[in-house]
């Protein structure tokens, strides 16, 4: 079954709530932290929330003590990497005490877990925003949740669909974050992924070349093409591309840049890659 994309009525649901947050904000221009742990597809990730909040009214911050709104976008991968975002959101305790007003959200491979939702609903009451990834697009409605009535929000619901035309909010500098494709079909022994993440799914080559076009136009000269196994792009499109054909297709595109990927598996790796 080919890989589907949110519709433009859903998608455009959430630019309604955009809006709608950045009207309940009104002149206001409350402050945003977002601390990613994990991988770079995580850190592309926080690059569209932090373009939501943005297009909401928020400022961003590097100082979560000074911010309205804190983001811990999680890791699953390693137990480390667990334990140090539950030490993290720990922290914020005396802050959510001294500021009762502040939102402390949590999301990314370890919010999709059930039982790390259970503990967070449990021993983290300081939160008051959790949701998953494949609910990452609705982060604009789940906030204005929070914000209007005043209660806890948990979702890590979902379908493996891809939401395309999300605001984006990139560090300035040379490097860039462009996924190319989500999720993974390898199911390794030593690796949570494929439950956290879903089955693959490869977003349409004209929209990846859309996209790199806007970071080349903006001035990006390293950017990295992003997957859990690149080497097998194009194989749920229905279509007749693969990651060579993509890689030929975006290095076409005019400018001065350099095209890294990562990561990829050995046993798709073809001659013609």
């Amino acid at each position: 079954m080919a890989t589907q994309n949110v519709s433009e009525e859903q998608l455009q649901s959430q630019f309604t709530y955009i809006d709608a947050v950045a009207r309940l904000l009104g002149d206001k221009r409350p402050k945003a932290y977002t601390h990613t742990f994990g991988c770079q597809q995580n850190e592309a990730d926080t690059e569209r929330i932090r373009g939501m909040l943005s297009e909401m009214g928020y400022e961003m911050t590097d100082t979560p003590d000074e911010a309205d709104f804190i983001l811990f976008n999680t890791c699953a991968v390693r137990e480390h990497a667990e334990d140090r975002a539950f030490g993290n959101v720990g922290a914020l305790r005396h802050l959510k005490k001294e500021r009762p007003g502040i939102v402390i959200a949590m999301c990314g491979c370890m919010a999709q877990q059930e039982k790390n939702v259970e503990k967070i609903k449990k021993s983290y009451p300081q939160v008051n925003l959790l949701f998953g990834t494949h609910a990452l697009w609705r982060f604009p409605s789940l906030l204005y949740r929070v914000l209007t009535e005043k209660k806890r929000v948990f979702d890590i619901g979902g379908e493996d669909d891809i939401a395309e035309g999300l605001p984006v909010l990139r560090a300035k500098g040379a490097k860039a974050w462009l996924s190319i494709m989500y999720g993974c079909n390898n199911f390794c022994t030593y690796c949570i992924v494929p439950y956290v993440r879903g089955r693959e799914r490869s977003r349409r080559p004209e929209e990846i070349e859309k996209e790199l076009r806007e970071l080349v136009a903006a001035g990006y000269k390293e950017i990295t093409l992003l997957g859990q196994n690149v080497n097998s792009y194009g194989k749920d499109l229905g279509i007749d591309v693969d990651f060579a054909d993509l890689l030929r297709r975006l290095n076409a595109v005019p400018g001065d840049f350099w095209l890294r990927f990562m990561t990829s598996h050995p046993k798709d790796a073809s001659s013609k890659l």
